[in-house]
């Protein structure tokens, strides 16, 4: 049985076509459900009643830390290739559903339907779990009819795009050569040269403004000895989605989240009041281990990379560093033109640490929030249990929201790890920590952008920023000038001196989504200038070409709009 549990504002589904011969006798109308576990469930051969009682009593678990108070129970068999006869799996998820949880109000989405499914997935660090449940005696029946793979090139092939739309982003990075998923590392990304360059412009965008921003950047081991995981509870509230593994006898795990690894860093040395507030910055890759039938390209993956951050401060630094994070967010976020939706989440009624505290934090959140001209919304008792936090809902292109960022005012970690500084008057008080996250995951990120921009990334993070096109070989010694000089500005450059025909090379530019081609022929040598075609966006501004252009000017306007960061292009 595999499950994958989410912690949502809502999910809404409508039956639109039977496709199993054991289907639920319901009317194609709307369901919308608020505030609910949902849990994604496949049925797989040898599943018991036995393994849907500890599924259920996991989620029980699950529900008495999240407060939850309904539970949607949704069949979804993407998330296995081993799945069980309609008929079994049909009864067995009427068990799951009448095997009802005292106090919990239970749905179960309708069985042998196609669906149309939204979700709004709430955005905390439990909001979304994998879980696996197997009969031993069955696991060890199908290990022994597994072979040992000899490693050969058969195996080594990239996952099958074939049959996605257009737009979507797997489809437009295969097609622009940004990057690929091998089967020998399932939903761990393979970014090649062009993509990597995007990853490595987001990064050193982030980087740059953590930088003026006072944050100092760190590095930290990606295996720990699972101890660590003890002390920040995510052993106990996580591990089912850390990688594990022996070493030695010891039980080692790699790391899902930055957090406590950068307060062990905090805590290797003394602290005092004025050394507050400490801000770290670290990209470091990420491993969530994730049941693979939830996987979706960039969107969700086993490896990933955060802009992640942790600020150890005082309690009275809380309301000017968020303001602080605010104004990064708003910056970033404007420079790719998202418009987002804020989110302020308050005091659950299980939580931790003293109510006077939680309410001087929510009050720090609400007046940066106001401070800074931001309206928001109120999530009602959707704080973390350590602490209260602001969520950005971003708006993409075609209206989608996407949770990314978070600001989060932790007391809970700072006291399980027994953090400290001197207070003015010799004391030692405990600080106060804030996480932060803008882009939040930068696969996701890009995942967004690739279908926000359509391919057409802005000119600064564009793989390729200017092709040169000599229209035959008899200019090619004036185009490896122009790209002397362009390539001595920094800017991404390459020739197609190929024996293609003119409308190939553009045809093949084009495609690639470069912002701007440079046309050469003989006139244009003659005249020591240089034919501009600028791609356009696709939307408001088509395709242009101007032609007699100065190519230093044309370096200088590029150089511009690069360092500015703009979305316009020159021409």
């Amino acid at each position: 049985m595999k499950i994958l549990q989410l912690d949502v504002n809502k999910i809404t589904y409508m039956p639109v076509k039977k496709e199993a011969k054991i289907f639920d006798d319901v009317e194609k109308e709307e369901v919308s459900i608020t505030d609910t576990l949902v849990i994604l469930t496949s049925i797989e051969k040898g599943d018991t009643v036995e393994l849907a009682d500890k599924a259920i009593a996991d989620t029980k678990n699950f529900l008495e830390k999240l407060q939850r108070k309904r539970l949607v129970i949704y069949p979804y068999a993407h998330l296995s290739n081993n799945l069980a006869s309609p008929e079994d799996a049909y009864n067995l998820l009427k068990y799951m559903q009448s095997n009802t949880i005292e106090g919990i109000e239970v749905f179960r989405a309708p069985f042998g339907w196609s669906k149309k499914l939204m979700l709004d997935i709430k955005g905390h660090p439990l909001a979304e779990q994998s879980r696996s449940y197997s009969d031993d005696k069955e696991s060890e029946k199908i290990y022994k009819k597994v072979k040992p793979i000899s490693f050969n090139t058969s195996i080594v092939r990239k996952s099958n795009w074939s049959g996605l739309p257009d737009a979507d982003h797997r489809t437009i990075g295969e097609r622009m050569d940004l990057y690929s998923f091998q089967e020998v590392s399932p939903s761990m990304v393979y970014w090649h040269p062009k993509g990597h360059t995007i990853l490595r412009e987001l990064i050193e965008f982030m980087r740059s403004m953590e930088e003026e921003n006072g944050f100092q950047e760190i590095g930290t081991p990606v295996v720990a000895n699972t101890a660590l995981w003890h002390v920040s509870g995510h052993y106990e509230h996580y591990r089912e989605n850390m990688f594990m593994f022996n070493s030695e006898a010891e039980e080692m795990g790699l790391k899902p989240m930055n957090c406590p690894s950068s307060i062990l860093i905090y805590k290797s040395k003394s602290w005092s009041y004025k050394d507050l507030p400490f801000r770290t910055a670290i990209f470091d890759k990420l491993y969530r281990k994730e049941v693979s039938g939830s996987l979706t390209g960039l969107f969700r993956v086993q490896e990933f990379t955060q802009d992640d951050g942790h600020i150890f401060l005082r309690e009275d630094q809380i309301e000017e560093e968020i303001s602080m994070v605010l104004l990064m967010a708003k910056k970033t976020y404007a420079t790719f033109g998202l418009k987002f939706i804020a989110n302020l989440s308050t005091m659950p009624d299980s939580h931790m640490g003293d109510e006077n505290l939680w309410a001087k934090a929510t009050d720090s959140l609400k007046k940066a929030l106001e401070k800074n001209g931001l309206e928001y919304k109120i999530k009602e008792k959707e704080g973390a249990f350590y602490g209260p936090k602001i969520d950005f809902d971003v708006i993409d292109s075609i209206g989608r929201l996407w949770q990314l960022g978070t600001i989060q005012v932790d007391y809970q970690q700072p006291l399980r790890f027994d953090l400290e500084y001197a207070a003015e008057d010799g004391r030692l008080e405990r600080p106060v920590m804030i996480h932060k996250a803008i882009f939040g995951s930068l696969e996701r990120f890009i995942a967004i952008l690739t279908e926000h921009y359509q391919g057409r990334f802005p000119t600064w993070m564009a793989p390729t920023q200017v092709m040169i096109i000599p229209i035959s070989e008899h200019t090619n010694h004036y185009a490896e000038k122009a790209y002397s000089k362009l390539k001595s500005a920094k800017i991404r450059v390459s020739i197609d001196s190929s024996d293609k025909t003119m409308e190939n090379k553009l045809r093949e530019a084009i495609m690639q989504k470069i912002p701007y081609m440079i046309i050469l022929g003989k006139k244009e040598e003659e005249a020591d200038t240089v034919t501009v075609r600028c791609r356009g966006d696709g939307k408001n501004q088509k395709p242009n070409q101007k032609f007699g252009v100065n190519l230093g000017e044309f370096v200088k306007k590029l150089e511009e709009e690069i360092r500015e960061k703009e979305l316009k292009l020159l021409y």
